[in-house]
């Protein structure tokens, strides 16, 4: 069995601390209940000189590995591997986030997930000659039996996988978004994912 793992809002809470960044950096106050769209410019109203100075402080070293861990997020992941599961965590940070995510997951004692950084959504250009270590080309190669996932924007790079079943990580920017055709759930917590997973898997 193979598991597509989303990075951010999924094993981390990285929305919750982009709220806080972004009312140090700017004194505007966006609750995370309150964001509501996946598109951070729109949900905290930033101009592009200020979005591209947040994203780059997120994307700091710092920052990265300053998020913390969604509860149960490593406990179930190392049950997976013990248990045979091949998991990938695939990310749509850039590729010079890297290295400060690999040792986020090796810090939370998740160094026997691999990592790839794909161009899930175009944002290389607020870090200058950033790139990613895996396009959509080659992510299409690629086959999962679970993804957990929290992003609208990223189902739709699920369409090769007609059997795969997607467990949607309930956040604000999804709870009104109608889920494409497929076998997608939604989910609220780590505990409710291990045992669909391993529900199906007996």
């Amino acid at each position: 069995m193979r598991i597509y793992v989303d990075f951010d809002d999924c094993l981390c809470e990285t929305a919750r601390h982009l709220s806080a960044l972004v009312n140090d950096l700017f004194n505007t106050d966006i609750p995370y209940e309150k964001m509501r769209n996946f598109d951070l410019k729109k949900t905290f109203s930033l101009m592009d000189d200020d979005y591209e100075l947040m994203m780059i402080k997120a994307h700091s070293p710092e920052s990265l590995l300053s998020l913390k861990e969604t509860e149960g997020a490593s406990i179930t992941l190392n049950k997976w591997i013990d248990d045979g599961i091949a998991v990938s965590v695939i990310t749509g940070r850039p590729y010079s986030a890297y290295e400060a995510s690999r040792q986020w997951l090796d810090d939370h004692d998740l160094n026997r997930a691999e990592l790839y950084c794909l161009n899930k959504y175009g944002r290389d250009s607020f870090i200058k000659g950033s790139d990613f270590n895996l396009e959509v080309d080659d992510f299409r190669k690629m086959t999962f039996d679970y993804a957990i996932e929290d992003s609208p924007s990223a189902f739709k790079f699920f369409s090769h996988l007609p059997h795969l079943k997607v467990m949607v990580f309930d956040r604000p920017w999804n709870t009104d978004c109608k889920f494409p055709e497929g076998d997608y759930m939604r989910c609220y917590d780590w505990d409710t994912i291990d045992k669909v997973i391993r529900g199906n898997r007996k």
